[in-house]
């Protein structure tokens, strides 16, 4: 395992390195989303690798080079509400400043008693290449200030749509261009080419060691981030579009808006940059400061109008389904979109008749991540507060559910589960559904009690189905630890959470139930709401578990010890030819791998029928930079060569 998610680190290091080296000197042949991915990826595998700490480094021959004074780190980002929210409550600013993140390249500009000493790009963060006679043509450069200061100012080189459609149409996109267009020898075309502004600082600020600083700039002429650009529009600069919010769900219909808007600017703008407003000067002397973050835009979005919220019930939780006026989306016409929960209709301020932004995460679900307005006419949006088992509904804000542990609902779809997760081939809804009802079937253990005389006697059945569904429910004896335990559908635990519980060494049923919420909620991706639920879970079905292991209608394989795949991921698609897949995933997760239903960041292969083929998972997994395998080199992989 060890050797090949080095081998993965050692080729998304050496893709990066190679990525920024193209970015920061005008070729990128990469999307913004592409590299992210590559990012992301490396990042989570090695959080300390030097490319993570590190920033791309300016190459342009020609230009002399220069030391920052007000370092330009690269932002950490968040590629989602659910991301921002979480980065929200972690700082806990009192207030957000929040700005267009102006899609360009990043320069600074340095004055000494007020006059314009050099222009420098933004290199390695550190140092970069002098272009002071090309920035003096540029619109937006102060030459001489009103005020004898000595620092910096921050911002990004532009080039309007406008500009791009009637000189360079030639160029891919504004940001390459103005790129390019900055570091020409002969300085031709940094006329067409503006400056906006956003930052500032004065000269020595950055050369105390970290700590040094209270939070605000000894001595500056501003003493927080909206004075700070009040000032730097007093000096003559034309300055980012800023906002001031206090809570965080403000900020994510306000990404909605500007989203919807974005192609009526005059210049491209990727997403929007939040901080606090107080002048945190430890935190920017960070590679990756951690007050600020980068909210990126979704890769397609579209706007449409909430008719409707149904309420899908999924055992005994609520989840709300968004009714839209059809938009399309990565191809497809969408009418059905995910609201996640009770928090999010109340945060973002939904309404019947609102106007919302829609995003289709992954090309696969559709889900609304804002609100654009609310016009005249809207009608709130009313949860539903009781079960149908007579029981009040408990809203967490992050659920809606049924708190009766002996809700019928609840019970008839932990067995669907149980027969999802095992695949057991023949035993539809319908036909659960009416032994269910008819009291013959009332947990998992009493599937295996059926037998085929007495399924014969149900209408529609007949004794050849009702022998081969007998046959099919008896037909897996053996399950990991993570199947078993997603079968009996403990609340908000699938396959993925429970493989990263055992995976951490909870591998046997007996650790778990010996575990305490505080020892679980310590694994990765868990928490103290996942880790009570598991334990609560464990407690509550303790005795429908042993009844079924006691019965012999199944058994727990013992843990994988250190697999050939251990840690790795894998998922499937299309129709294999020397084996079914079933039995390629089985072969997987005996030596140790997990298996996902979908291309993802931090998947190690995906294998398929056809490599070179262009289908969406393929696209995926390149955008992401998984390996693609075919069933030779997947053979090779599980020793089946």
């Amino acid at each position: 395992m060890a050797t090949d998610e080095n081998k993965r680190i050692a080729h998304l290091a050496k893709a990066i390195s190679r990525h920024q080296d193209l970015y920061y000197n005008a070729q990128p042949e990469l999307t913004d989303a592409q590299f992210d991915a590559l990012w992301d990826e490396l990042k989570a595998l090695a959080p300390d690798h030097p490319i993570i700490l590190s920033l791309g480094e300016d190459k342009a021959d020609g230009f002399p080079k220069a030391k920052h004074i007000l370092p330009m780190g690269s932002q950490e980002k968040a590629a989602n509400p659910d991301e921002f929210l979480s980065w929200c409550d972690k700082v806990q600013h009192p207030e957000y400043v929040v700005q267009y993140k102006m899609d360009g390249a990043s320069l600074e500009l340095q004055y000494k008693e007020g006059e314009l000493e050099r222009a420098v790009t933004r290199g390695d963060g550190l140092v970069g290449d002098d272009i002071t006679a090309n920035a003096l043509r540029m619109n937006g450069v102060v030459k001489t200030l009103p005020q004898a200061f000595s620092g910096a100012v921050r911002g990004e080189v532009l080039m309007a749509k406008a500009v791009l459609a009637g000189h360079f149409p030639d160029k891919a996109n504004c940001r390459n261009a103005a790129n390019g267009i900055m570091k020409r020898k002969d300085g031709a075309g940094s006329d067409k080419l503006d400056v906006v502004v956003y930052d500032a600082a004065l000269a020595g600020t950055f050369d105390a060691p970290a700590g040094a600083a209270t939070g605000t700039v000894p001595e500056a002429p501003f003493h927080d981030e909206l004075a700070k650009l009040a000032w730097l529009k007093d000096m003559g600069f034309s300055v980012v579009q800023t906002q001031l919010f206090t809570q965080a769900y403000e900020i994510v219909d306000y990404r909605a808006r500007v989203a919807a808007e974005r192609d009526k600017l005059p210049y491209d703008i990727d997403g929007l940059v939040a901080k606090g407003r107080l002048v945190d000067v430890d935190d920017m002397k960070r590679g990756r400061p951690e007050k600020q973050i980068a909210f990126k835009f979704p890769l397609e979005e579209a706007v449409a109008s909430l008719l409707a919220v149904e309420w899908s019930e999924s055992g005994s939780t609520y989840t709300p389904i968004g009714i839209m006026s059809p938009v399309r989306l990565a191809g497809t016409t969408v009418q059905r979109a995910n609201l996640a929960n009770t928090n999010t209709i109340r945060g973002m301020g939904l309404a019947i008749g609102s106007k919302v932004l829609v995003v289709k995460r992954g090309e696969i679900i559709p889900k609304i991540e804002g609100l654009v307005e609310n016009p005249p006419g809207t009608t709130p949006i009313v949860a539903p507060v009781r079960c149908s088992c007579g029981a009040s509904l408990v809203d967490e804000g992050t659920r809606l559910y049924c708190p009766n542990a002996d809700c019928p609902k609840k019970a008839l779809h932990r067995l669907e589960k149980w027969v999802s997760v095992l695949d057991i081939r023949d035993l539809g809804a319908s036909i659960l559904a009416r032994l269910f009802e008819s009291g013959r079937v009332k947990t998992i253990a009493d599937l295996y009690t059926l037998d085929a005389q007495e399924l014969a006697e149900y209408d529609r059945m007949g004794p050849t189905l009702a022998a081969k569904l007998v046959a099919n429910i008896h037909a897996r004896q053996e399950l990991s630890l993570p199947e078993f335990l997603a079968g009996f559908d403990i609340e908000n635990l699938g396959l993925t959470m429970l493989e990263k519980i055992t995976q951490a060494g909870w591998d046997t049923l007996e650790k778990l139930r010996s575990a305490d919420a505080q020892e679980l909620a310590a694994v990765p991706g868990f928490g103290s709401i996942t880790a009570t639920a598991l334990v609560q879970g464990l407690l509550l079905l303790r005795d429908q578990m042993d009844a079924v292991l006691t019965g012999a209608f199944v058994r727990i394989k013992a843990p994988v010890q250190g697999g050939s795949l251990s840690g790795l991921s894998f998922c499937f698609t299309g129709q294999l030819e020397s084996m079914k897949r079933a039995q390629a995933e089985a072969a997987v997760k005996t030596l140790g791998a997990s298996i996902r239903s979908s291309v993802g960041q931090g998947l190690s292969y995906l294998v398929t029928n056809d490599p070179l083929s262009g289908s969406s998972k393929n696209k995926k997994a390149a955008e992401l930079g998984v390996a693609v395998i075919g069933e030779d080199q997947f053979r090779a992989l599980i020793g089946k060569a």
